[in-house]
């Protein structure tokens, strides 16, 4: 069943059947750049993983392969990159840690990223700083020309630049990507972007923007809906590695010896970040929610349409509240277009004012001064707007 927007504006949304166990048309749940809500049919996926187990007990791995396979290609679709290289794992730090310790830091000490990161670059790159090596942080400010700064930080020191593709704290879409990774190219400097906030928020085909050449990572944690352990790493064709830390998974598709006690063999592309003994009941729901998005219809340019209605209904919203702006403001100057799935709201008292919402039975939450109001499309016009009101609430509240 195909839908519409207007089937998702009206209270209850049309989606909201097919999340009951989450209560989402009860509840005001603006975790969508967080942890959106699961389809009721991830619980029979993750029950599908215990049969399965019972069933064939060791056995059960072939069918778990064909899970992950299915969440492979869920990601392919989503990046406009059939045959693509997906390399999978729980999180998007272990694939990263893996990918880094097959780079030549030995020769080229130097990391390029920027200081607008979320937590699983910052914090490791900042421990391999103080290991000494180099990791220049360009500031994130301004954003329309960061790419371009990235390139400028480049020498022949430089083994990688890391970049996401929208900023965690303030949403913000980082343009002309596609750019830096030709300037990338040219160095023989590997790019990788963070796109964890762009798949199912906004399109992202790599081809389009200038993007195939890229290192891309990301993961159903938040826009997706496939949970937890559901991460991937997409490499670009031909690139061939040894990471330092490696799993045995990665010499199942060795051609020589995989361990004969003379060299450590890897699989072709992204099978060399293989890892070990994973449990593979997330991919059995990742692989029925990818599923169940097929048909919905939720497709990049559908749930794009989503994401800026309702974006644009928050902030709409939240500019009739005519708020004091010393405590709570957004950013009027840009339009809505350069911003990707949530709200963010700039305030010295973000962190209360989430847990002011939290009281009021609003869920989100606030990343250093940002409060982020994150929308999901099993949400209604009204319990967006019902939202808003209860964080005007809150300002006015601090303000006496």
């Amino acid at each position: 069943m195909s839908l519409a927007l207007d089937d998702l504006r009206r209270t209850p949304n049309a989606l909201a059947v097919d999340y009951a166990a989450f209560r989402v048309s009860e509840r005001l749940l603006l975790t969508g750049h967080s942890h959106q809500a699961w389809p009721d049919v991830a619980r029979a996926a993750l029950a599908e993983s215990f049969d399965d187990a019972a069933h064939a007990v060791d056995e059960k791995w072939e069918r778990a392969f064909a899970k992950a396979e299915r969440v492979r290609a869920g990601y392919r679709a989503l990046l406009d990159d059939p045959g693509g290289e997906i390399a999978l794992a729980a999180s998007t730090h272990e694939l990263v840690v893996r990918w880094l310790s097959a780079l030549d830091l030995a020769r080229r000490p130097r990391l390029v990223t920027t200081d607008g990161e979320f937590h699983t670059l910052r914090r490791q790159l900042a421990r391999l700083a103080e290991a000494g090596l180099e990791v220049h942080r360009e500031p994130a400010r301004p954003v329309e020309t960061l790419a371009e700064r990235l390139a400028g930080r480049i020498d022949a020191r430089t083994s990688a630049v890391l970049v996401s593709a929208v900023l965690f704290e303030t949403a913000r879409i980082v343009p002309h990507l596609g750019e830096l990774a030709a300037a990338c190219d040219r160095r023989a400097v590997p790019l990788l972007v963070d796109a964890y906030h762009a798949l199912g928020a906004i399109p992202f085909p790599l081809g389009a923007l200038g993007l195939d050449s890229a290192l891309v990572t990301g993961g159903g944690y938040k826009y997706l809906q496939l949970g937890e352990g559901n991460c991937f790493l997409r490499l670009p064709r031909g690139l061939e590695l040894r990471p330092t830390l490696t799993g045995w998974f990665a010499e199942f598709a060795a051609k020589g010896a995989a361990h004969d006690g003379r060299r450590v063999e890897y699989g072709p592309g992204a099978a060399a970040l293989g890892g070990a003994t994973y449990d593979p009941a997330s991919h059995y729901r990742g692989a029925r929610v990818f599923d169940f998005f097929a048909e919905r219809g939720l497709t990049p340019a559908f749930l794009r349409a989503v994401s800026r209605h309702q974006v644009g209904r928050l902030a709409a919203r939240f500019d009739a509240l005519a708020l004091p702006e010393p405590l709570a403001r957004r950013e009027r100057s840009v339009p809505l277009e350069v911003f990707g799935g949530f709200l963010a709201i700039e305030s010295p008292h973000a962190e209360a004012l989430a847990r002011a919402l939290l009281a009021r039975g609003v869920q989100t939450d606030a990343r250093g001064r940002f409060l982020r109001l994150g929308p999901a499309p099993y949400l209604s016009d009204a319990q967006l707007d019902r939202a808003v009101d209860l964080l005007g609430e809150a300002v006015r509240e601090l303000a006496r």
